[in-house]
């Protein structure tokens, strides 16, 4: 074969191959976001809010896959990957991160931090939450947005509200020392259980209560093996939505904006539909008549939330004072006078 016909030939194959007319330059840039819970939640939601707004806004140019339901990773191995460059975007609770080193993010477990969303979303979508996520940078992460899960509550056999009503039981927590802390403020004995066994576990009567956010104890049946739910709204669960820093860094100039303001609308999203997702999930609990719902006279909150408090100082080497503090400066929070 002469040049002429070789150089022809090669040109029809890469035709052939889709590599021609510059085919190749404007393949799709591919966001996997993986995450482990159902599409229904408000996790889920924000992520296919994110890929809608994303898709129609790129016109085709970045394309997001979403995962739900740990159908990639497990909730222990999800970091890795994402460091690893196997998935891209990822939404895992605050507190995961402290394995990593980075403990600011275990001061979302502090009870009775927060009063309300305004001061939550006060450190969340202010310097302080912005500072947290910087921390994240050295282990090759970048922090992009705090998505809420809402506030927890408490149930058992019985109502607590006060703390002399929680000696004694045994009580399932999430795994974190913060937590672990909370629950011996008050006489209670913390039992370290996957989510997905705690249904069962109340049940059996392996644990005696729990706390959670209203949607989690409705979707899981919980308040069908549970007396009563106790309206103490004493801490918060909320995810950080991460990306990996290599892939970030790289995306084209004109993308990467788009990208951000499409995630500011889905955090927006992703909050209001937490708040609307717990707000019905209490409304069904009562029409249910399955469980009996407690709220506790602001003079019995003041008495538990002072019961409790202590765990503040407690964790203050393992969290970090700096962190706590900034917090507190954020809210107008000052411990004394609570």
């Amino acid at each position: 074969m002469n040049r002429k016909h070789f150089v022809r030939a090669l040109a029809g194959i890469s035709l052939a191959l889709g590599l021609g007319g510059g085919a190749w330059a404007q393949a799709p840039i591919v966001i996997k976001f993986s995450h482990v819970v159902a599409p229904d939640t408000p996790k889920g939601k924000g992520a296919l809010k994110f890929k809608e707004l994303v898709e129609q806004r790129t016109k085709g140019r970045v394309k997001v896959e979403v995962y739900p339901n740990s159908q990639l990773y497990k909730d222990k191995e999800e970091l890795e990957a994402l460091q690893l460059g196997s998935v891209q975007m990822l939404a895992p609770s605050a507190s995961k991160f402290g394995p990593l080193g980075v403990k600011d993010f275990e001061a979302f477990d502090l009870p009775y931090l927060f009063d309300s969303y305004d001061d939550l979303h006060k450190v969340t979508r202010g310097p302080v939450g912005a500072s947290f996520l910087k921390k994240l940078e050295p282990h090759g992460i970048t922090g992009l947005a705090y998505w809420d899960n809402g506030f927890k509550v408490f149930t058992a056999n019985k109502p607590l509200r006060k703390s002399e009503d929680f000696k004694g039981l045994k009580m399932r927590i999430q795994s974190s020392k913060v937590l672990d802390a909370q629950m011996r403020a008050v006489g209670a004995i913390p039992q370290v259980l996957a989510f997905s066994e705690v249904y069962q576990a109340l049940q059996s009567g392996v644990v005696d209560g729990q706390e959670n956010t209203p949607s989690n104890i409705y979707t899981q049946k919980m308040h069908e093996v549970q007396k009563v739910l106790t309206e103490t709204n004493h801490g918060y669960i909320g995810y950080v939505v991460i990306t990996n820093k290599k892939f970030w860094d790289g995306l084209p100039a004109d993308v990467k904006p788009v990208l951000e303001q499409a995630l500011k609308e889905a955090t927006e999203y992703a909050d209001e539909a937490s708040k609307k997702d717990n707000d019905d999930a209490m409304e069904a609990m009562k029409k249910s008549g399955r469980i009996q719902i407690v709220t506790p006279t602001p003079e019995e909150r003041r008495a538990l939330k002072k019961a409790m408090l202590p765990v503040h100082k407690e964790m203050e080497g393992r969290v970090g004072k700096p962190a706590i503090e900034a917090i507190y400066k954020a809210i107008g929070f000052d411990p004394a006078k609570q």
